[in-house]
């Protein structure tokens, strides 16, 4: 099994609902690794090239970048929680590869020491 890992970042303004209470907006420098997996390289000898997989994440990123998530299509009706952004960017990644290359795993870092990984 082969794995190949992206990293981005975008910058963005959230305010969380935590159990009834709401923050007041901030915004954070979001990091994002996306790690895809396959059983074989192809004629190249890459399981995937590391510009494709880039500019998939880019694509997907663009709309949330500079912005204010509460405010954005993707999460305009849940909470914009790290968890969910990860969530939302594996799904959408997930749509952008085909078999039997697999998104593993999104993580997002949200602040130093404060980071969360979501396994497809």
């Amino acid at each position: 099994m082969y794995r190949i890992c992206v990293s981005t970042s975008f910058n963005a303004m959230h305010a969380v609902t935590i159990q009834g209470v709401d923050e007041t907006p901030h915004s954070h420098d979001w990091k994002v690794s996306v790690t895809l997996t396959g059983p074989e390289l192809d004629n190249d000898g890459l399981l995937m090239d590391f510009v494709e997989v880039e500019q998939i994440l880019e694509r997907i990123v663009a709309p949330l970048r500079n912005s204010d998530l509460n405010k954005s299509e993707a999460f305009k009706k849940t909470n914009p929680s790290a968890e969910r952004i990860a969530h939302y960017i594996g799904e959408a990644m997930r749509l952008e590869t085909q078999s039997p290359i697999q998104v593993q795993s999104i993580s997002i870092t949200e602040a130093p020491n404060c980071k969360v990984i979501y396994t497809l």
